[in-house]
């Protein structure tokens, strides 16, 4: 088997050090979308919150109520600026010791500092445990199938909350469910359940699954076409969550205070965000190339938005996410370097 690192392709790419094919990427695209495959993701950082209090501590200071998080349940979240830009998106997999964090590979540095400066007297023991956690996904219609215990996600309608835990007592009050597996973690999530396994057993599970393996970018062609957004690639330093479809999976609209918490209310209440998130199509014609994340996105000759992820999907062609000032209209024609590309109205 042919197996392509993604610094082979990108030296400088944040995703090191995970495969980024193995030697036919729209085969395994295909894969993840009709089946089921296995996407090394052990580049993700992973912090450890253990702790009599943990629960409570990470529900003040997030975007989402997890005050309730008990053993075998998981969630999103976010921190943010005190003027509710995005600083850090993280999925939390509670264990019933510890609450496991698992963000954006170069990440973990600052969400870990950020904890350690807020733990003052709270009983928690923060710590990087990236080391010691691997986080694979298993990605498709098929994935979910593989564990039948776990119950489906439930992001829940916006603006209501995701899950108001005296509406539905019977349920566990999250996003997401979890169970062990393999000395580790299994956790249902939208594109179908992410492992947290101990690293030195990583190989073993791999083996033990027998899931045909795709690389990276298959997962981030998937991701693109469901316009799943991503930290760091479709945010930057000024982005609050509405802007990047953050808010249905990791704000709860209806919990108390915590930092930023003032731009998510009046962006709710008022409506229209000042930035969008987007699917472009490319003209295939000026390049077969996707582009750079960060390169701008360009309208009567003012720039309007920014590349966030751009890929080559085995069905839709070259796309990308981006985001766009709110009054760009669906119809304008834009461009990307040479290219014309278009907003997917769907």
């Amino acid at each position: 088997m042919t197996v392509v690192m993604v610094e082979d392709l990108d030296p400088t790419s944040a995703d090191a050090g995970v495969p980024a094919h193995y030697g036919d990427p729209m085969r395994e695209q295909r894969t993840l979308a009709t089946a089921v495959g296995l996407v090394d993701r052990s580049n993700r950082d992973v912090i450890a919150v253990p702790g009599d209090e943990r629960a409570g501590w990470l529900h003040t200071l997030t975007s989402q109520h997890l005050s309730d998080l008990g053993k075998d349940q998981g969630s999103e979240l976010l921190v943010l600026s005190p003027h509710g830009h995005v600083e850090q998106h993280a999925y939390v997999t509670e264990d019933g010791t510890t609450a496991w964090l698992d963000t954006e590979p170069g990440a973990g540095a600052g969400l870990l500092k950020y904890l350690e400066m807020m733990r003052f007297f709270t009983r928690v023991e923060p710590r990087d445990a990236s080391g010691e956690i691997a986080v694979l996904s298993l990605v498709g219609p098929g994935a979910a199938d593989l564990f039948p215990g776990l119950a489906a996600p439930r992001l829940g309608a916006v603006p209501g909350p995701k899950f108001a835990s005296g509406t539905v007592p019977s349920e566990p009050t999250s996003l997401y469910a979890a169970a062990p597996f393999h000395g580790g973690l299994a956790r249902r999530v939208p594109s179908g359940v992410d492992l947290l396994v101990p690293r030195e057993a990583k190989t073993a599970v791999i083996e033990q699954l027998g899931v045909p393996l795709a690389g990276l970018l298959a997962y981030e062609a998937i991701r693109v076409e469901h316009r799943r957004p991503r930290l760091g690639w479709e945010t930057d330093h000024r982005t609050i969550p509405a802007e990047a479809e953050l808010v249905a999976a990791a704000v709860h609209l209806d919990k108390g205070c915590y930092r930023g918490q003032e731009t998510v209310a009046r962006v709710h209440h008022l409506g229209r965000p000042p930035r969008r998130l987007v699917l472009l199509h490319f003209d295939g014609i000026a390049t077969d190339q996707p582009p750079a994340q960060g390169t701008p996105v360009v309208s009567g000759g003012r720039e309007v938005g920014f590349i966030g992820t751009a890929v080559r999907h085995h069905e839709l062609g070259l796309v990308a996410l981006a985001v766009l000032k709110r009054n760009v209209a669906d119809d304008a024609p834009l461009s990307v370097g040479e290219s014309a590309v278009a907003i997917d109205p769907s």
